[in-house]
């Protein structure tokens, strides 16, 4: 498996890769860049390596805390972390609870101070309007997590497939010399 260095020189490096097929295929410069940000975003700060004590979780600084439920509810390389769509949905999820409970404490702490009221019949109707006249922002921002995730997964799976295959090899080396040593013997 790579390690937290290599998987950011991965993602390093993949970013011209990612801003030049994004451009190429939607010749938007916002678009574009929402899913370069969110390419390295996801690749070096919210990939699949939270459920683990990783460079991404240490990135996270002072709010790290919110991954340790995270961590204990997943085992590592689960198809609940390191999974095709799965995986970055429900970190998504997650986050967004997170985030939804720190939004409920900021408008109690606003409420309190300041006397605004927002209603939730507000917020949905917001969050409503946002998601369907941004539907093709939200969608790119989207695929920019996904790619970050994939490339840290892929990175994975091709590293021990390629160790796996090494020490099959030297066991079959193995193997053979010692038949080629029985046989001499004889």
């Amino acid at each position: 498996m790579p390690s937290g260095g290599t998987h950011d020189r991965i993602t390093l490096w993949g970013l011209p890769l990612v801003s030049g097929v994004t451009f190429f295929h939607t010749q938007s410069g916002n678009l574009t860049l929402i899913v370069a940000g969110a390419y390295l975003f996801s690749g070096l700060m919210f990939g699949p390596d939270l459920d683990l004590y990783s460079r991404q979780y240490q990135r996270w600084g002072y709010l790290r805390w919110i991954w340790r439920p995270y961590q204990k509810a997943l085992r590592h390389r689960s198809i609940f972390s390191h999974g095709f769509l799965l995986g970055t949905t429900l970190r998504v999820v997650y986050l967004g609870i997170w985030l939804a409970f720190m939004g409920i404490f900021v408008l109690g702490v606003v409420h309190l101070i300041w006397g605004v009221e927002l209603s939730w019949q507000q917020l949905i109707t917001a969050s409503r309007r946002s998601l369907l006249q941004n539907s093709t922002e939200w969608l790119y921002l989207l695929l920019g997590l996904e790619l970050g995730a994939m490339t840290h997964s892929i990175s994975d799976w091709s590293s021990s497939a390629y160790k796996r295959r090494q020490q099959n090899r030297a066991k079959m080396k193995k193997r053979k010399r010692s038949s080629t040593q029985v046989k001499r013997r004889k």
